[in-house]
């Protein structure tokens, strides 16, 4: 849901006419891959694709406008390239920069008047709140909007998934399948270096605290990204988001504390460390407690590598250095 690298600098001396061929084979390479481009776009439309309910939908010619209605989609539109694309965006939208110059669509419950109003071709909806919102998808879908309710990831696999959809839906699979490579690479890395890690430590990730405490348990990204670095979820036997009463989380007896709602709680790893109840926790007593970012470790886009990464740094500084 922050992504470019630094290029080194390039010395290049050459005769003239070694610079001639040079700029002629980029001019080859820039019209074969304009006219890949174009031959993919054709053969693209009408498309007909499964969406995240397991319906048929067909989108006739490729999306001019669009408008997404949640963060981790709009994350994925703008990896493929379609941020131009964009025309309204929810009120929770918040990566990359540019949403912010978008057209706000509303929250939880979306306004149809205005993504009506935005005359888009297509609304990329999401399966975890699709049943929430028949009646608004549906009033869209009268209106003559294409609407594409893209699948619920719950892992990495389904995220592949979600990336490959929107990219068919848009004409944009070569970029899709350069982004789902790129992850899938970054993430066999990650996990051949974490068998460096020679004693894995146990990890308390906390995403809401006191009074009401939740943690991440099986079934979520964040389980998966602890697996991944070769550390132990303390809360590993626990299905998706519980909550959790403090007793048992101190009973736990986390190596590192790791919270993920900085974003909203300030100083949120100092008042764990303030505890009373848990100053004899590993944790605590070795000050092991970190704040990570919300979003790359929850939102189910192309960032979810960064997420494994900043977990892998936070936890085993040592290894992933």
């Amino acid at each position: 849901m922050k992504q470019l690298k630094h290029y080194a600098l390039l010395l290049v001396f050459v005769l003239t006419f070694g610079l001639i061929a040079a700029c002629g084979s980029n001019e080859a390479s820039k019209t074969t891959n304009e006219s890949d481009t174009k031959q993919e776009t054709k053969a693209a439309f009408p498309v007909t694709v499964k969406d995240g309910l397991g319906q048929d939908v067909t989108i006739q010619s490729e999306p001019k406008k669009i408008v997404s209605l949640i963060p981790s989609n709009t994350e994925i539109a703008y990896a493929l390239g379609l941020g131009k694309k964009i025309v309204g965006v929810s009120d929770f939208d918040s990566y990359p920069e540019d949403v912010k110059n978008k057209e706000k669509i509303g929250g939880t419950e979306f306004n149809v008047e205005k993504i009506i109003s935005l005359k888009p071709d297509l609304v990329l909806a999401h399966a975890s709140s699709a049943h929430n919102s028949k009646e608004g998808l549906q009033q869209l879908k009268d209106a003559g909007i294409t609407v594409l309710v893209v699948n619920d990831a719950k892992t990495f696999d389904d995220v592949y998934h979600s990336i490959e959809l929107i990219g068919q839906a848009t004409g944009t699979t070569k970029k899709a399948d350069e982004i789902i490579n790129h992850m899938k690479t970054k993430l066999e890395q990650i996990k051949e270096k974490a068998k460096n890690v020679k004693h894995p430590v146990k990890v308390w990730v906390e995403v809401s605290p006191a009074p009401e405490i939740y943690t991440a348990g099986k079934g979520t990204f964040i389980d998966d990204m602890l697996q991944a670095i070769s550390a132990k979820n303390v809360a590993g036997d626990q299905q998706g988001w519980p909550m959790i009463t403090e007793e048992k989380a101190v009973s736990f007896n986390p190596d590192v504390i790791i919270t993920t709602y900085g974003y909203y709680v300030k100083d949120a790893a100092k008042q764990v460390m303030a505890r009373p109840a848990w100053k004899n926790v590993p944790a605590i007593k070795n000050k092991q407690v970190y704040d990570v970012n919300s979003d790359l470790v929850t939102r189910p886009g192309p960032r979810l590598i960064e997420g494994v990464e900043e977990l892998a740094k936070t936890i085993y500084p040592e290894v992933f250095k």
